[in-house]
């Protein structure tokens, strides 16, 4: 279904979820294998290993790649394994700009885990453009923001540092490559932690983020029967990446 031409609503509960084509069954069956049959090598229907795609992952991907208005979506088994997939994308020396109000879990990975490998970090206050221009630097590849942020509810004008990014790096040769994967991008890639606003309330990568990520444990998911996490995204080289 084309996300485009229909409601909110509507894509919430028909992208992804088409009639299971063996039976008819109208939600998407729970697929519990590790395995699929191969019909000849390297030939398929779209899944050869649980671990790598899953018929019931899938149709979430879908779902939620409607909803967040991109080009495709992945699903994870937690909100923090999404952030650390993400963080893939970095190489040692890079450096990222975090919010002052980040979730926990995000600054205790960047603190405790990415500084270990050469990855360094800046905090700032979101609502200060001036100071997110003076944490920016010239290995600067990647800034990372929640809004609203969890637990203070900031909130921070995706647009605005969007703006800023592509202004401060447009054509800059020290940004000619984000790393090895991604010889092709020019500035700090912007990932937004969409969690507490849910895509009901807004999508960032209308507003110019590149990514956006969601623990769907929280709002999503009710915050009750299931832990999860999801990325969304445009980029085809990225997703290659992440996947």
């Amino acid at each position: 279904m084309d996300w485009k031409r229909t409601r909110f609503e509507t894509r919430a509960i028909h992208d992804g979820q088409e009639p299971e084509a063996a039976t008819g069954a109208m939600i998407v069956p729970i697929y519990q294998t590790s395995t699929y049959a191969q019909e000849g090598i390297n030939q398929n229907r779209g899944f050869d290993y649980a671990r790598t795609d899953n018929p019931t992952r899938s149709a979430l991907q879908t779902a939620i790649a409607s909803l967040e208005g991109g080009a495709w979506g992945l699903a994870y088994s937690s909100g923090m394994a999404a952030i650390q997939n993400i963080t893939y994308l970095l190489s040692a020396g890079d450096h990222i700009v975090m919010g002052d109000d980040a979730y926990g879990g995000t600054y205790r990975l960047f603190d405790k885990i990415l500084t270990r490998y050469g990855i360094e970090y800046s905090m700032v206050d979101f609502s200060d453009l001036d100071e997110l221009r003076g944490a920016l630097r010239d290995t600067t590849k990647m800034v990372i923001t929640e809004t609203p942020t969890n637990p203070y509810l900031k909130i921070v004008d995706i647009r605005a540092v969007a703006d800023i990014l592509r202004g401060r790096f447009h054509d800059s040769p020290q940004h000619s490559a984000l790393s090895t994967q991604h010889s092709n991008a020019s500035r700090p890639l912007l990932v937004v932690d969409n969690t507490f606003a849910s895509p009901y309330v807004q999508q960032p990568l209308a507003h110019g983020a590149d990514l956006v990520a969601h623990s769907a444990t929280k709002y999503l998911g009710g915050h009750s029967d299931v832990v999860s996490g999801l990325v969304v995204g445009n980029d085809r080289s990225v997703y290659d990446t992440l996947k």
